[in-house]
């Protein structure tokens, strides 16, 4: 197995399983400073229709024409606060939309807590709390009316955190489909290797390894590991998928996906954001390494 030496954060890097583990020295840089979103864009696309919105106006069927849009935020969606005595970002979810870093990245590692707050909003006021870590962000919001721009997602829902989503985009992964009569794929380190996209018969979702969130109430820990094409997602410090050769969408042809924004939605629930911190790499950290 040979060293890789890509010392720049936007660097190219080679396979995940060629990788090994880059030196502890590697500075942490928060991404949130604790005070304000600086360093952070917002978007908030239409709301849903039991929303009052000052100034916005409704269709003849009672919905909205148009979307909030860019770093306009009538309703505090994105807040700073503290909860237990540390600052966090509140994203209330009361619109869908989300917050990205300004700044694009790629080959890092990051990490990060969450904590559910109470609030549901229609139209998901009965579902499961859902929100999610998008990254790898590339073209627009709102691209064919879908709200979120193209990027693979880390799944941040209810008993559901670590789930693949493909926004847009293709990413594979190992799987196995115990059911040939439901399109429901599960990571299997063992398993066959799956393209996820948004196109039948397979679909864009894959199910994480195992359900790893805490209770509700406690602050959970969320990483992501970038390396050229290929990342990792990880729940409370178990590897939950591995993921492998992701490819842009929006082009003539596929093209790999390496880098992009970082991106937190607002999807309907309640949800506190604290200590999100990022430090670029040239290999897998030894600890999430695969044997």
């Amino acid at each position: 197995m040979r060293s890789l030496k890509l010392p720049l954060l936007f660097a190219l890097g080679l396979p995940l399983a060629s990788a090994v583990s880059m030196s502890a020295a590697e500075t942490w840089k928060p991404l949130f400073n604790g005070k304000d979103l600086s360093g952070w864009e917002m978007w908030l696309g239409k709301p849903d229709p039991s929303v009052a919105v000052e100034g916005m106006a409704k269709n003849e069927k009672g919905v909205y024409s148009d979307v909030v849009g860019a770093n306009r935020d009538p309703l505090q969606v994105f807040t700073v606060v503290k909860v237990d005595n540390q600052p966090a970002i509140r994203i209330s979810g009361q619109i869908f939309g989300g917050i990205t870093t300004k700044e694009t990245y790629g080959n890092y590692h990051l990490r990060l807590q969450f904590k559910w707050g109470e609030k549901k909003w229609a139209p998901r006021a009965e579902a499961v709390r859902d929100s999610g870590l998008l990254y790898h962000m590339h073209g627009e919001w709102n691209f064919n009316n879908r709200t979120w721009p193209r990027s693979p997602e880390v799944q941040i829902q209810e008993k559901d955190c670590g789930d693949l989503y493909a926004i847009g985009c293709q990413i594979t992964v190992r799987a196995r489909r115990p059911d040939p009569t439901k399109r429901l794929f599960y990571y299997d380190p063992l398993g066959e290797p799956t393209d996820f996209a948004e196109k039948p018969p397979i679909g864009n979702r894959c199910i994480r390894l195992e359900d790893r969130e805490k209770p509700h109430g406690e602050w959970n820990t969320i990483e992501l590991i970038c390396l050229g094409d290929e990342s990792i997602h990880i729940v409370n410090g178990m590897v939950v998928m591995r993921l492998t050769k992701a490819r842009r969408l929006d082009g003539a042809e596929p093209a790999p996906l390496t880098a992009g924004k970082i991106l937190l939605q607002s999807e309907g629930a309640e949800i506190f954001y604290r200590n999100v911190e990022l430090r670029p790499i040239a290999a897998v950290p030894a600890e999430f390494a695969e044997k």
